[in-house]
């Protein structure tokens, strides 16, 4: 009989889209890539709910259609929004993931980037545990980097942006908090990967 570490190095790294090391939590809200999309763009966002409160799992009630509008009054200004990311990082650096990355996920909005509209078509959305603007943990950054690392091996990803800069002007998650820099180094990719301001 194999060694327990055999056995999981003989486990896939990804099942249909799903990521092993991410906790699934199947969301409602997405739908088919349109043919031919090439998903070459990991957009990169920062959410909590209500803003600068963590930890309370009202992100993954979001993400599935189960969060109480009349909980917090900050809820009343999104009531019946319906939107979803394929990841979702917490601070302490757990992982979850809503939607297969073979699927579209509905986390971009009205977004414009490499020449290209509509970022939901063609991108992996990334969600981070946190207030735009402000920083972010450590576990963070190391689940981000190793799951970017798999999402590379995994997918044709030439490009890696925030929010802010596939929707300038509407959005500016993850905001001057996220540290650009030590993602790139963490990846060792070169410039080109990342937005010109960055």
């Amino acid at each position: 009989m194999s060694p327990p570490e055999t056995q999981a190095a003989a486990q896939p790294l990804w099942r249909d889209g799903w990521y092993r090391y991410a906790r699934a939590l199947a969301s409602p809200n997405f739908g088919p890539r349109p043919q031919g999309a090439q998903v070459d763009l990991v957009v990169i966002h920062s959410i909590s709910l209500p803003p600068g409160e963590f930890g309370n799992g009202n992100v993954q009630r979001l993400f599935t259609n189960q969060l109480d509008w009349e909980a917090h009054a900050y809820f009343q200004g999104i009531c019946g929004l319906q939107v979803s990311s394929h990841f979702f990082i917490e601070r302490s650096g757990a992982l979850w993931q809503f939607v297969g990355c073979a699927d579209r996920a509905w986390h971009a909005g009205e977004s414009n980037y490499r020449g290209r509209g509509n970022c939901n078509d063609d991108s992996i959305g990334i969600e981070l545990e946190g207030l735009e603007g402000s920083t972010f943990e450590a576990p963070q950054y190391e689940t981000l980097a190793g799951l970017c690392a798999a999402l590379l091996q995994a997918w044709p990803i030439a490009h890696i942006a925030g929010h802010e800069h596939i929707a300038p002007g509407r959005k500016q998650d993850p905001g001057p908090g996220f540290d650009w820099p030590l993602l790139q180094g963490a990846l060792a990719l070169p410039p080109r990967y990342f937005p010109e301001t960055v």
